[in-house]
């Protein structure tokens, strides 16, 4: 097998089939965001949410979204609008959130370890490669 033609480790480039171990990724990472891989219709972002912070208010219009606890507790919240989130529920390592395009969301932190989670954009949202350290080099990204 030629090597050359498939990703291995934390990267994101040229579209090629991956296989990685989701969970220690997931776990390992201790970046705010982390863009581990995007194709054509799908894309892979592993996040560490500090205690008491948030993956942040917002909606997609262009993808669905699939969220996967693996570390901690928080609270999702989604609704129709920015001032509408008349959906709440805890949710806990382990779980998953489904997020419909068009649906306002936010996931806080409530537990008392950061809270590590991987999403799945289907399409993709983030610039390929894309890292953020935390979340102030998110919200200052231009391309978010």
């Amino acid at each position: 097998m030629n090597n050359d033609k498939f990703l291995i480790g934390n990267v994101d480039n040229d579209k090629k089939p991956y296989v990685i171990n989701i969970e220690k990724e997931t776990l390992d990472n201790t970046n705010f965001r982390t863009t581990l891989w995007t194709g054509e219709k799908l894309q892979l972002t592993v996040m560490e949410i500090p205690v008491g912070g948030d993956i942040g208010l917002e909606v997609h219009n262009e993808n669905d979204q699939f969220i996967r606890i693996e570390q901690g507790d928080g609270l999702c919240q989604m609704g129709p609008s920015e001032n509408d989130l008349s959906f709440e529920q805890k949710v806990s390592e382990d779980e998953a959130v489904f997020v419909p395009l068009g649906v306002w969301h936010n996931i806080t932190n409530k537990g008392n370890v950061p809270l590590k989670l991987y999403t799945i954009y289907a399409s993709p949202d983030h610039v390929p490669g894309t890292v953020h350290s935390t979340q102030e080099d998110a919200e200052d990204d231009p391309n978010e």
